[in-house]
């Protein structure tokens, strides 16, 4: 594509559409929680390309308006910076991931378009939370379509292998090795504690190395004072 290409479709293809990416405190938490957490839980995987709030042109048309998922998750497409998603120029793999995190302005008629939307466009898995009322929902496609979830707590992403809990009220997911995800502050706590806990066992093992090294020094000195006196230690140890 040249430069010249590039600037067309920017333009036909905006990057924004002026929304604001959240309208509360808690829903802007959420969204930075499941972003940033499933960064982590991917860091180390080349081709998981995960964004917050970026439009997504499922087709190279103007006709269909694009939508910009709260978070998304592309198996198959490598990390990097993008104004946007455009699909034809992501080897046409569509996000097969999508969470929306709901304030007061989402009303259900936006949210059906959403639902329709996704399911239109190849999303396998569509979660969504409402966290002023502590309401979890997901759908899976099951059948080329995208079926509710009618029991999410202790479900398993078939995709990502993270598992949510809503017994307790807040959502709770936790990453497949038992993690749960943890907000930057509480990860950071985690982080300070860990680093105190090696700094302690680092300390315990120095510790254990000088009190070796004194138990060696202490037997060397008694030989050698032995040897003076004219008694073989190697005969006192096999006495």
């Amino acid at each position: 594509m040249t430069i010249f290409e590039q600037l067309d479709e920017d333009i036909l293809f905006p990057s924004g559409d002026g929304k604001p990416m959240a309208e509360n405190t808690e829903q802007y938490r959420w969204i930075v929680i499941i972003k940033e957490n499933l960064e982590i839980l991917f860091a180390g995987v080349p081709n998981v390309f995960i964004a917050g709030d970026l439009l997504w042109y499922p087709v190279h048309s103007q006709l269909i308006s694009p939508t910009a998922p709260d978070v998304m998750v592309v198996f198959g497409r490598p990390k990097g910076k993008r104004s946007s998603y455009r699909q034809w120029n992501e080897e046409n793999i569509a996000p097969q991931i999508v969470f929306e995190i709901l304030s007061p302005s989402n009303d259900a008629k936006e949210m059906e378009r959403k639902l329709v939307f996704y399911n239109t466009y190849g999303v396998e898995e569509y979660y969504i939370y409402n966290p002023q009322i502590l309401q979890f929902d997901g759908w899976v496609r099951q059948n080329g379509n995208l079926t509710k979830l009618w029991d999410v707590d202790g479900f398993v992403s078939p995709r990502m292998g993270i598992k949510f809990e809503t017994a307790q009220g807040e959502l709770v997911i936790y990453r497949p090795d038992g993690q749960r995800f943890l907000s930057s502050v509480e990860l950071e706590q985690r982080f300070q504690e860990e680093r105190v806990r090696r700094e302690q066992t680092e300390l315990l093992l120095e510790q254990e190395r000088q009190r070796a090294e004194q138990e060696r020094q202490r037997a060397e000195q008694m030989a050698a004072y032995l040897r003076s006196i004219g008694v073989d230690p190697d005969d006192i140890g096999g006495g």
